[in-house]
């Protein structure tokens, strides 16, 4: 070391470390020490308390001359404080581990926001909108953390926490904590509301497949010093700390596994996606290493999590992930190879490695898949029971009571399968007298639980039974048989019998009440229920299972039935239905719905009517998800059926409005509008929205062909939606006595909540009716005064021009429900072209300049074959055809704007000259010139060439020039074809680039 660099460290050494009224960060700030003090063995305070402390000053609201409370301001000290606690954050390389533990939710809540500002993601933009693939590597990272957090975060809340024993009472301490606790409440509710779209960030995360970089000090810096650079290092593909794909997989997996697990307990969907992610997570951890992750995994947890789920993965230091029982069970699970399964089981009977409570979770998971109606499975449950249940009597373990109930009807394939599997797990040369022991017991009382003889003799006779049993043992067997009596006692040691049910009444009463949970069979389910209340009339078996829903207005009349038998029988069979339902088992459904129909037909005319009601519904959905899909449609009695519900005026039936709702949706759906538009009561379309709407929607679609003066009905329908998308304002008087203005989204102005109109219109699947309702929301979002980018639809011209207040209308949410629409119809017409144009201009109004040209090209491509045909011009119009030009111009791509100028009507030679002047373009240039057709463009080419000194570019454009196709003396019709040849060819080219 130099005695120059000497005397800099020791005089660095001996300045003060905190100097006098001086606070530690107002010193790091002023002296620029953070760096050295974070390189300390144990700074003090340490790097977490130092975040605290400057996003606290930060944050810090500053007071007037006039004594006003006022937000913090945005000055360069509160700038250089936020910076500071980024670079603090920084040091510790986002671990969110560390950053959770010593954090609060608000103040990593800032932390993260302020990470999301400096790293350049537009405020104000849905993180689920946004391309990851198409943003610069720490932006893309910067919104995975947060949307890691937020995930991370909602599992935490669901956590018991413990609670601190409070100290003595001190006032402004317990309002600090207070003002805390309702700003994480208030952080929380946030995130849940926004959670599936953190969960569509994470799930489209896990498709990058590319390294990314998290921001450094360096880098921060650099941001800081000179905010040009943001174009150029900081955002480049080696800036920052890197973070490999597989790292970003194995925790965003993890995370995701997290919050479908606490998903999962109401969702088999989503339990099932918690088990992939787990078990990804497993193979990730296997293959890398937890140590060479930047962002540990705690792997306790992650075993908890496993073996919850049933994925009791083998543990990383196996050489193949594949060759252990436990990968094989669940990749025969997941692909349906149960034979293979049996084998499994089969197998490690001999080794017996799998725990007793995987094995049992595996034949759980197999009965739920037979009682969905999978009858295949009834053989494979058998099986592997029958391998389990020798497993537990070799392991000294008390026989299942499933084995019992699958042994009721004993056949000659069940033996056989159960002997074989006898003979597989015990190797009679080499067991323990204590095995062979408890495999005789086994055998030997199943000999006496068997009546047919000819079963008997099929196991006295077997090799292993006459291997087990010695010859006094066969004849006291024998004997035994023949003495016993038809009601025989079969508690026999040393194994507990497995074929009388226990004498406990509260066993019996467990067993059947498991029985009921599962069955969907509703004569099973009435004789189950008559034997639970002979056993008992304290108990009230609809209660058993949180799962048995009923809607509240069904449940009042249901609960006020008398006899304590037919009321749990009527309400079991209810929720059992409406669940087959919502899982689109209509076939169980509809048998649960006749046997309660039938039921309640005998004493009660009201819920007769309502199971009428849902059998309807029950038809609707089975028609909508099988025939209809294929566009077949729904036979005439079923369109009564729905026309007479809506008009049914029986008193002091109990309704649901989803019935009503999915009605006129059927009717709207099929065409029905003469119905809905001349037929309707009309004290049915003062007394119910949803028939009101669907009128409004038949007559708009009905009169669309016509003269613009027949159009009252759109008028009509569109002040309907005007006023669902109000909101109320009311004034409230605070504290300090100034008045403020609250707004109120969801407004009961109208003849409906905005959400149910949004979840109504999903319903649809009529392309007119959609493309209706989606022009007007489209006007809607247009007639916002301070719109830069109109939205172009179909049918836009039929609606009002302008609204008289426009301040009750809530644009953000119409602008919400606008992509949430386009978004819905595209699911149900991905080839759409008005609708693909309405997505593209979506993206285009965001700044998402890649994803709109996507759109545009696709909306060209599906309405041309792929660009084999010409365009239509009402698709590709002149404002479509300028969109692109100016996505591509602020993509950098000048050649392709030029070439598009040639679309328009009138060839735009002042921008396509512009363009074609940048020398900074990220396109292939010249070898887009044989895509230019307009011989001024491919002269100024040739003189801008030449004027540069492009001898080789020059060339290029003038061999363009000299195509004879392009000559002016050629008629009309063959310039004509020579351009529409060149379109052709251009538009492939992008559709490939951009698709």
């Amino acid at each position: 070391m130099s005695a120059e660099a000497a005397d800099r460290e020791a005089a660095t050494s001996s300045r003060p470390c905190t100097p006098p009224q001086t606070s530690w960060f107002e010193f790091l700030l002023e002296e620029g020490l953070l760096e050295q003090h974070l390189q300390k063995p144990s700074p003090d305070p340490p790097p977490v308390q130092l975040i605290v402390q400057f996003l606290e000053q930060a944050s810090k609201p500053s007071v007037n001359e006039q004594n006003q409370v006022q937000p913090p301001p945005d000055n360069k000290r509160n700038r250089i404080l936020k910076l500071l606690a980024l670079k603090v954050a920084a040091h510790l390389k986002w671990d969110l581990d560390v950053l959770e533990k010593s954090l609060s939710v608000p103040v990593l809540n800032m932390l993260l926001n302020e990470l999301l500002c400096i790293s350049k993601v537009p405020p104000g933009t849905k993180h689920v909108d946004v391309d990851l693939s198409s943003l610069p590597p720490t932006t893309a990272m910067a919104i995975l953390l947060y949307n890691r957090w937020a995930i991370r975060t909602i599992v935490q809340s669901s956590f018991p926490v413990k609670q601190v024993k409070p100290g003595p009472p001190q006032l402004n301490v317990m309002n600090q904590m207070q003002q805390e606790k309702e700003l994480t409440e208030n952080i929380l509710k946030v995130l849940k509301e926004q959670a599936a779209d953190s969960i569509l960030v994470l799930e489209g995360a896990l498709k990058l497949n590319k390294d990314l970089y998290v921001h450094t000090i360096r880098t921060l810096d650099l941001l800081a010093m000179e905010p040009g650079m943001v174009n150029g290092e900081t955002e480049s593909s080696t800036a920052g700390l890197k973070i490999s794909a597989e790292e970003i997989q194995c925790q965003v997996c993890y995370d995701l596994g997290a919050i479908y697990f606490q998903q999962g307990s109401t969702n088999a969907a989503v339990n099932e996606n918690a088990k992939e992610k787990f078990f990804k997570t497993k193979e990730l951890i296997a293959k890398n290493g937890s140590s060479s992750l930047h962002f540990t995994i705690d792997e306790e947890r992650l075993a908890g999590y496993c073996q919850a789920c049933g994925i009791l993965t083998s543990s990383s230091d196996d050489a193949s992930q594949q060759a252990t029982p436990y990968s094989q069970i669940h990749s025969c699970m997941k692909s349906g190879n149960y034979q293979d399964l049996v084998k499994i089981f089969l197998e490690d009977n001999l080794t017996l490695s799998l725990p007793v409570q995987f094995r049992q979770s595996v034949l759980r998971e197999l009965f739920q898949k037979a009682q969905q109606g999978n009858d295949a499975l009834d053989e494979i449950c058998f099986k592997v029971c029958v391998c389990n249940t020798v497993c537990d009597v070799l392991q000294g373990q008390t026989i299942d009571i499933q084995f019992c109930q699958l042994f009721l009807k004993p056949s000659k394939e069940k033996i056989d399968f159960l002997l074989e599997v006898c003979s597989r797990s015990i190797n009679v040369e080499n067991a323990s007298e204590a095995l062979k022991r408890k495999m005789a017991a086994f055998l030997k009382n199943l000999c006496l639980v068997l009546e047919d003889l000819q079963l008997v003799f099929m196991i006295s006779s077997h090799d292993l039974f006459i291997k087990l049993l010695k010859d006094d043992e066969r004849k006291l067997l024998i004997d035994q048989m023949r003495k016993r009596s038809p009601r025989i006692n079969l508690c026999t040691k040393p194994v507990t019998s497995f074929y009388d049910i226990p004498a406990s009444a509260s066993v019996n009463i467990g067993q059947l009440e498991h029985q009921l949970i599962l069955s969907v069979d509703p004569w099973r389910i009435r004789q189950i229920l008559i034997e639970l209340h002979g056993m008992t009339s304290e108990r009230q078996f609809w209660m058993i299972s949180n799962k048995w829903e009923v809607p509240n207005v069904y449940g009042n009349v249901i609960l006020g039935i008398k006899d304590n038998l037919t009321r749990d029988l009527v309400y079991i069979l209810m929720a059992k239905g409406l669940h087959c339902c919502a899982i689109k088992d209509f076939v169980h459904a509809k048998q649960l719905f006749a046997a309660c129909l039938e039921l309640v037909t005998e004493f009660s005319p009201k819920l007769r009517q309502v199971m009428l009601n849902e059998m309807l519904l029950l038809d609707i959905y089975t028609h909508e998800a099988g025939a209809g899909v294929s566009g077949e449609r729904p036979p005439s009695d079923l369109i009564s059926r729905v026309r007479g519900y809506l008009e049914m005026r029986v008193p002091d039936i109990p309704l649901r409005q989803v019935i009503a709702e999915e009605c006129v949706a059927f009717l709207l759906n099929w065409r029905e509008n003469e119905y809905l538009t001349m037929q309707v009561p009309l004290p049915l379309v003062q007394t119910n929205p949803y028939v009101k709407l669907g009128q409004l929607l038949a007559a708009t679609c009905k009169e669309l062909p016509g003269p613009k003066e027949s159009r009252r009905t759109a008028k009509d329908l569109w002040e309907v939606v005007v006023q669902i998308c109000s909101v109320s304002n009311q004034h409230k008087r605070g504290n300090d006595g100034r008045v403020s203005l609250i707004k109120h989204r969801e407004s009961t102005l109208g003849i409906m909540y905005r959400s149910e109109l949004l979840s109504f219109i999903k319903k649809l699947r009529e392309p007119l009716v959609l493309t209706t309702i989606l022009s007007l929301f489209v006007k809607l979002h247009n007639v916002r005064e301070d719109i830069v980018n109109d939205i172009a639809a179909e049918h836009i011209s039929i609606w009002p021009s302008s609204i008289p207040n426009l301040q009750s209308v809530d644009f953000e949410a119409v602008a919400v429900t606008v992509k949430e629409l386009v978004s819905y119809a595209l699911t149900i017409n991905a080839n759409n072209h008005f609708w693909l144009i309405i997505q593209a201009d979506i993206y285009f109004a965001t700044n998402q300049y890649s994803a709109a040209l996507h759109y545009y090209l696709q909306a060209g491509a599906v309405c041309s074959d792929f660009f084999n045909k010409m365009v239509p011009p009402d698709v590709y119009t002149d404002q479509v055809i300028k969109r692109m030009i100016k996505c591509c111009s602020l993509l950098n791509c000048h050649t392709q704007v030029a070439i598009l100028c040639q679309f328009l009507r009138e060839v735009d030679y002042k921008t396509a000259f512009k363009a074609l002047q940048e020398q900074n373009s990220h396109d292939a240039m010249d070898s887009y010139y044989e895509y230019i057709w307009d011989v001024t463009i491919l002269e100024y080419l040739t003189y801008l060439h030449h004027k540069r000194g492009e001898t080789d570019k020059r060339q290029i454009a003038i061999k363009a020039i000299g195509q004879t196709e392009l000559n002016a003396s050629n008629p009309e019709e063959v310039l004509q074809l020579a351009a529409q040849r060149r379109k052709k060819k251009f538009l492939q080219a992008m559709a490939k680039l951009y698709f």
